[in-house]
């Protein structure tokens, strides 16, 4: 079974205007919470939470990808690092059970439809 990622960019902050001076930023918010969930909703370790330095979106706040190997990538920018948690982890159940990894637009956690930056395909898109 393939293994699927969330990339979390722990530098992220929701405005760079108001950006602390010292850590703990955003997205190491959002990367601490996200492993305390991922352990009690996926045990069978199928999603790796994978923190990341930067993934280039500064002007969009706290950032996260998720990637699957043969399925589509999702950018998801301007979270709130206490509410996105768990509707990232809700967005991965509904990523892992589709054949595809497309996830309906209707699907999509209410809070992550304002989120949502970019659906990029696979590379080996047929």
């Amino acid at each position: 079974m393939p293994k699927h990622t969330l990339f979390v960019c722990k530098s992220c902050h929701r405005s760079s205007e108001t950006r602390p001076d010292n850590p703990p930023f955003d997205g190491k918010i959002l990367l601490d919470q996200l492993n305390t969930l991922c352990t009690e909703q996926f045990p069978d370790n199928e999603v790796e939470i994978q923190p990341i330095g930067c993934l280039w979106a500064c002007n969009h706040g706290c950032v996260v990808s998720v990637v699957s190997p043969d399925q589509p990538t999702y950018l998801f920018v301007n979270l709130i690092p206490e509410e996105s948690a768990a509707a990232l982890l809700e967005f991965m159940q509904l990523y892992i059970k589709s054949e595809k990894g497309n996830v309906v637009w209707k699907q999509l956690p209410e809070l992550l439809k304002s989120a949502i930056f970019a659906q990029i395909p696979p590379q080996n898109n047929s």
